[in-house]
């Protein structure tokens, strides 16, 4: 039975928009932009390449022999000194010219603090990779660098020269050496450079200013705010979760005649003694005036948001992209728990869930309809204006981002089954899929004839698992992480310890 009633309770959401800073979508929309990138493509790309690669060599073979003879513990014990520290603006000389020779003109306002008056220095918004060249541009100061870069012996000399904090995102242990390293250096009395941090710890479309981490702020020491800009007619060089490729960006870039960043450095921040003692208090107040001087609002979005959002995208759910709106509206309707939508899944209802309106929407989800929350809600899956949305969508992407992917798997089966009976038609089988695995419509389609060799015109969930244990390729997108492999061998969640017991 359908619960459609049309348009009826449609939204107006034109004069809403949720602001995901983790979008950006570049394309070159006239002919003109399109025929010039393709001639300086042939003309001017080739000499920036190889110019570029001059320079970036001159700079590695100068940090090396800079680093000649030192041990990456001696790097961490002292700054350098002596004939190594001269050899710091040397590189930061070809550093610039790398930035130039690429066509990146830069622009600095106000003046870059002595470590004396400011040990750190916070920088925001990263939005690009290509903020890497700044380093050399103010200085070279010591950068937190993620220790995945250790592997690559050709940036590695550059990155070192710098004197590092290596810093491993994911590995708990690694984040408390790291502030520890912070704090030693940022009060330390030996001749360290100053550090530069990027504290919202990931890259946005400089739209606002995400959640800044606390590392920075941690020492209590004075920090120098650094606002840093991209005031150009396309923007080529923003890299997003959401949004082109590094080479693609690089491409784009490389073939612009020229483009611009500006290096604003604004007052040295000096914390009170309730800031001293909450880097939480004193990183959100630095945040507030970074963005006074930028222009932009602040956010609620963090780091943990991209993680969400890269599980959802390689999942391929519904609107993988709004995956922290959903979130948030959801906990600003006071719908903290998925208590409801499980209720409605584990119903059996007989509803036909593909075409629900706004009203049927709210009513069915028990929530406010005129809430600016609720309608904002279902604007995200209400995809051509037409006042209908499959609630089905809505239901896996709230369902399946929190749990493993076989269970995320199995709510799908849930959600996409009309019979009642937990059996699976191909058109729906193709949709639970493509939602959880990401498998293309033909690869699914082989998959369902594959299960089904009876002809029954059906599956169930346990014969595609039982199908998909003898296949190493879905057991791959099935058991995608360590946890999930262990989870599949041993049907636990936690490894047992040194004493055989489960851990909390």
């Amino acid at each position: 039975m359908s619960i459609n009633n049309g348009l009826a309770g449609r939204p107006d959401c034109a004069n809403e928009k949720l602001l995901n800073p983790f979008v950006h979508h570049l394309e070159l929309d006239t002919t003109y932009e399109k025929v010039k990138t393709a001639l300086l493509t042939i003309i001017l790309l080739p000499i920036r390449v190889f110019v570029i690669c001059c320079f970036l060599i001159a700079g590695w073979l100068v940090a090396s022999a800079g680093l000649w003879g030192l041990t990456e513990e001696e790097l961490l014990e002292k700054p350098l000194s002596g004939w190594r520290r001269q050899l710091v603006p040397v590189v930061c000389f070809f550093g610039k010219f790398t930035c130039w020779a690429g066509g990146m003109y830069l622009i600095v306002k106000g003046k870059k603090a002595p470590r004396s008056e400011a040990p750190i220095l916070v920088m925001a918004p990263h939005s690009t990779f290509l903020d890497a060249g700044i380093i050399y541009s103010i200085g070279s100061p010591s950068i937190i660098a993620k220790r995945e870069y250790k592997n690559n012996q050709y940036i590695t000399k550059l990155i070192n020269f710098t004197q590092p904090i290596y810093v491993f995102r994911d590995d708990p242990d690694s984040r408390h050496n790291t502030i520890k390293e912070i704090i030693k250096r940022a009060t330390s009395k030996l001749d360290w450079p100053q550090i530069l941090i990027f504290p919202e710890g990931t890259c946005t479309n400089r739209s606002c200013l995400i959640t800044f981490k606390a590392g920075a702020f941690y020492p209590g020491v004075p920090v120098q705010p650094v606002c840093i800009r991209y005031p150009n007619k396309i923007d080529t060089v923003t890299w997003t979760w959401d949004g082109p490729g590094a080479l693609k960006l690089l491409w784009l870039t490389l073939t612009r005649p020229y483009s611009y960043c500006e290096i604003e450095f604004l007052p040295v921040y000096t914390p009170n003694d309730e800031e001293k003692r909450d880097p939480k208090l004193f990183a959100n107040n630095v945040r507030k005036v970074m963005a006074k001087a930028l222009g932009v609002p602040i956010s609620d979005y963090t780091y943990d948001d991209c993680k969400l959002l890269t599980r959802a995208k390689e999942m391929n759910l519904p609107q993988a992209i709004s995956i922290m709106d959903l979130q948030k509206l959801r906990h600003s309707l006071g719908m903290a728990c998925t208590t409801q939508e499980e209720a409605l899944v584990d119903s059996g209802t007989n509803l036909d869930l593909s075409k629900v309106s706004y009203n049927e929407f709210a009513k069915l989800l028990n929530i406010p309809p005129m809430e600016m929350s609720t309608k904002l809600l279902f604007s995200i899956y209400n995809k051509d204006d037409s006042g209908i949305i499959d609630m089905r969508e809505y239901l896996l992407c709230v369902l399946a981002i929190n749990q493993t992917t076989v269970e995320a798997v199995n709510t799908a089966f849930k959600i996409y089954d009309q019979s009642g009976q937990g059996r699976l038609r191909l058109e729906d089988f193709i949709k639970a899929v493509h939602h959880t695995l990401a498998l293309t419509e033909d690869t699914a389609t082989d998959i369902f004839h594959q299960v089904d060799i009876n002809k029954l015109g059906y599956i169930t969930f346990n014969s595609f698992m039982l199908h998909a244990e003898g296949r190493e390729d879905l057991e791959n997108l099935l058991y995608r992480n360590k946890e999930e492999k262990f989870i599949k061998k041993h049907g636990q969640f936690c490894p047992p310890d040194d004493h055989g017991r489960k851990r909390d």
